[in-house]
């Protein structure tokens, strides 16, 4: 019977410990790449290293004063070709993309440097052909409102189910005021509705950017604060009334 007590992190058998551990660890290292993927795709929204509130406009909102297009060559995309080359697709994209254009000017640019991901790559626009190229050529007015429907609802889906058993395993932690505890338990999933609601209200007022950020860096440290404490209490605490 000694295996099914439950009481505390610090009482629990070896075996339950270690599944613990386990997702706990591999639940902070994919916390942490999602962090440096927002970095590295969102972060670059503005052609700057680093996320900021221009990055969550331009990415939901969009920036109304040029294309997609023109956006990406100026910031992600900028290294992939030519400087000469950017300029020249920049320009045909300012100038409506005009289709006639697109035969003898542009689609040997894009062959010969975007094409290789573009349309190859599950998800990413084949730009390779007039009709994509044209949409991504237009006045870029962020993320569409179909995407953020798909996206919403795999993450309130999915990282429900993480901060779920975070929750679970940190509620055996001791030395709390159970509302402390309760309150630290549903941070995560208050700041998850934050964050999901703040895409859709800056994809219609870019004002509401800032909240995105606070989102994420609420439910980032109430997380991080139940897997640092839970994996102390099973090892570290244990092990120091020991010695």
């Amino acid at each position: 019977m000694k295996d099914l007590t439950w009481s505390s992190l610090d009482s629990l058998s070896l075996p339950i410990k270690a599944l613990f551990t386990g997702y706990l660890l591999v639940i902070g290292l994919g916390l942490m790449m999602a962090g440096a993927q927002i970095v590295l795709t969102h972060g670059m929204a503005d052609g700057k290293v680093g996320l900021s509130i221009d990055d969550i406009v331009y990415s939901y909102y969009g920036d109304r004063s040029g294309s997609k297009l023109e956006m990406k060559l100026n910031g992600s995309m900028q290294d992939k070709a030519p400087h000469e080359a950017n300029l020249t697709l920049i320009k045909w994209a300012r100038e409506g993309a005009n289709p006639v254009e697109w035969e003898p000017s542009i689609k040997p640019i894009v062959d010969q440097y975007c094409a290789v991901c573009h349309a190859s790559i599950p998800g990413l626009p084949n730009i390779s052909k007039l009709n994509e190229m044209q949409k991504v050529a237009a006045i870029d007015t962020g993320a569409a409102w179909s995407t953020l429907a798909r996206v919403s609802h795999i993450h309130l889906f999915g990282i429900a189910f993480i901060f779920f058993f975070v929750g679970l395993i940190f509620s055996f932690a001791t030395g709390f005021n159970p509302l402390i505890k309760a309150l630290l338990i549903f941070t995560p999933f208050a700041f998850l509705i934050l964050d999901i609601a703040a895409w859709w209200l800056t994809k219609a007022h870019p004002g509401f950017a800032i909240l995105v950020i606070v989102a994420g860096i609420g439910y980032t440290i109430a997380s991080s604060t139940m897997i640092l404490t839970s994996l102390y209490q099973m090892w570290i605490s244990p092990w120091r009334q020991q010695h």
